[in-house]
């Protein structure tokens, strides 16, 4: 069996299916080929039912503190099996809406292991007989997989990569996280909320490290209010396991320390998913496992291209969708109207935390003089009537020019607000131009103008600092 298409998609994760429904409403003829369920690592393993745990465990936390608002409510428990269900439910309503939406965009959807073969052809691995696909053009969007530590004592059973701990059906008693990154502290919100006893190694001096330090700062401090252990500069030498528990070993402070727990959760990043993508004498340019791309994001075949956490750049679900549409404007002879420079940065804790642009310290560092405003969120109306953890908003704005670089936030519902910003940053929006307009009360989002307001010489709802 073989197909001609004008675009030919390895992988139907959040690039991948974007790419081929954007080609197709385009007038391509698109297929796409997934060996698993469509929606990806995104959908099916990370975003989605991450998001998922972390929306009923904060719940049956909050049902826990409920006494603050008034509500009694005794013998809260939580029924471990019908969170995970639930999780399920709600990856599967999702993956059979893409499934739906790429059927309806007129796109041919195959089964199987998609390699790259010579002259941009595309073999399907199927059980009674292989299909080939011809592509005038191939995008190469397979995601990507667990990093796993090349440290001792990794490949137990009880360490953990993030598909293993959603695919638990009995939520642990104790986990030692590896690594303080974004997927960690999001599972440790999950956990920790369910009871569990949490402890965090970070290699880095500090949580998130790719975060503006505040952030990095009032998280740690939130965190361990909420039993979490958190050790940073805490380098991890290797896993031992026995009698059913596991122990870490690492280094802190030059001193020989080690903690024990059930299982242990390596969440130390993801790597490029090349397994079986490229056929013998097919292969492009790569450097450290990542497909090297141009500013088209073509490899050094023509024709052939990555998107998402194949190549260099922000590993992000919604940076992938942005490069799948910007390729095929690109194949289809459009202007991309994406800006793809500015990528924000989501973390769903609690609060969530949400960033865009430059840090201050990032646009000292490329000696941009700036100005900074900052709201506190303990002064916001909807904070104070949620009673939420201590917040801010911070926003970046060139000295010379007014024009926001960046913003950082750490309350509810930054990880909705946020977007605000990018728009601001992408169409250089100054300072007075983001005041023209209204924002509604009470709502999180006066938070934003109150921070705009301190840039440009004090926020309404801040008592004035005293001249000396």
């Amino acid at each position: 069996m073989s197909g001609k298409y004008d675009v030919v998609v390895i992988g139907a994760g959040p690039g991948g299916y974007v790419a081929a429904i954007k080609a197709a409403k385009l007038g391509l003829k698109t297929a796409i080929i997934e060996e698993r369920r469509a929606g990806g690592t995104c959908l099916n393993r990370g975003c989605i039912p991450a998001k998922a745990m972390i929306h009923a465990s904060s719940l049956y936390r909050e049902m826990q503190e409920a006494e603050r608002f008034g509500i009694s409510a005794s013998d809260v428990t939580y029924d471990y099996g019908k969170i995970v269900a639930y999780k399920e439910e709600t990856t599967d309503k999702l993956v059979q809406g893409v499934e739906q939406l790429l059927k309806a965009n007129g796109v041919d959807v195959y089964d199987g292991k998609g390699t790259l073969l010579e002259e941009k052809k595309v073999r399907i691995r199927k059980e009674q007989e292989d299909v080939v696909l011809e592509g005038e053009n191939i995008i190469l969007a397979s995601g990507s997989k667990p990093l796993i530590l090349p440290i001792p004592g990794m490949d137990s059973e009880r360490v953990l990569t993030s598909d293993a701990l959603f695919a638990m059906k009995e939520a642990p008693k104790s986990l030692i996280i590896i690594g303080g990154g974004v997927i960690s502290v999001e599972f440790a919100t999950v956990y920790a909320n369910l009871g569990c006893k949490i402890t965090i190694l970070e290699a880095m001096p500090k949580l998130v490290p790719n975060m503006d330090k505040e952030i990095s700062q009032n998280l740690k401090m939130i965190l361990k209010k909420r039993g979490i252990d958190i050790h940073t500069s805490a380098a991890v030498q290797g896993v031992t396991t026995e009698d059913g528990t596991c122990t870490c070993h690492y280094i802190e402070k030059d001193q020989e320390q080690e903690v024990t727990a059930d299982y242990v959760l390596c969440a130390v990043g993801r790597c490029p998913n090349t397994d079986g993508l490229f056929g013998e004498n097919v292969k492009p340019d790569m450097e450290r496992g990542r497909v090297l791309v141009n500013a088209n994001f073509e490899s050094s075949i023509p024709g052939v291209y990555a998107i998402g956490d194949l190549i260099f750049g922000v590993q992000l679900a919604h940076a992938a969708s942005a490069q799948g549409i910007v390729v095929a404007e690109k194949l289809a002879g459009k202007e991309p109207f994406i800006d793809l420079s500015i990528v924000p940065g989501c973390v769903y804790t609690d609060p969530e935390i949400a960033s865009a642009g430059m840090t201050e310290d990032q646009a000292k560092e490329n000696g941009i003089a700036v100005k900074c405003g900052k709201f506190i969120m303990s002064a916001n109306g909807k904070s104070i009537i949620t009673q939420e953890e201590r917040g801010f908003i911070k926003v970046v704005a060139d000295e010379a020019t007014d024009k926001i670089l960046g913003a950082q936030m750490m309350c509810a519902r930054a990880t909705d607000m946020i977007g605000e910003f990018v728009t601001a940053i992408t169409n250089g929006l100054t300072v007075e131009q983001m005041l023209k307009g209204m924002r509604s009360h009470p709502t999180y989002n006066e938070g934003i103008g109150e921070a705009l307001e301190e840039l440009e010489g004090g926020a309404i709802h801040v008592v004035p600092r005293k001249k000396k």
